[in-house]
């Protein structure tokens, strides 16, 4: 439940960054949930990813954040793709994991220490340009 109510709050944030006329917004979207039953988090993390693309923030302003490569996992019969968690038929799938996905951080580097460095601006200086929030704020 947690984990849904975080993808909310990140997309009615996207929402009202999309109605004001600021040109610095940044989202930061965190997929932390590990191992194949946990699936649907990282899906919903790529779905939400795609919705903030649509909205017109590019990737050079966009930090995601996945524990867990779900599309090489063995158990993926979509080899190197996902499919949103909520389409129940392959041929009306999303794919929501593509060559368009810029994940920042992955695996071991997606931490709780890592996201509170990246929120504070406190990362290492030899952390590159892509993993950093680089807000005017």
């Amino acid at each position: 439940m947690s984990v849904l109510s975080l993808l909310l709050f990140v997309l009615s944030l996207c929402c009202r960054i999309t109605l004001s006329k600021h040109s610095n917004n940044w989202a930061v979207l965190v997929g932390a949930s590990r191992y194949w039953f946990n699936y649907r988090h990282i899906a919903n993390t790529l779905s939400i990813y795609h919705s903030i693309k649509r909205m017109g923030i590019p990737d050079s302003q966009i930090i995601l954040m996945i524990a867990d490569d779900m599309a090489c996992n063995d158990r993926n019969v979509y080899k190197a793709k996902m499919l949103a968690s909520h389409a129940k038929e392959r041929n009306s799938a999303i794919e929501i994991y593509d060559d368009d996905v810029e994940v920042d951080y992955r695996g071991e580097e997606c931490s709780v220490e890592n996201l509170l460095r990246l929120l504070t601006n406190r990362v290492d200086e030899n952390v590159s340009i892509n993993k950093r929030l680089l807000t005017d704020a």
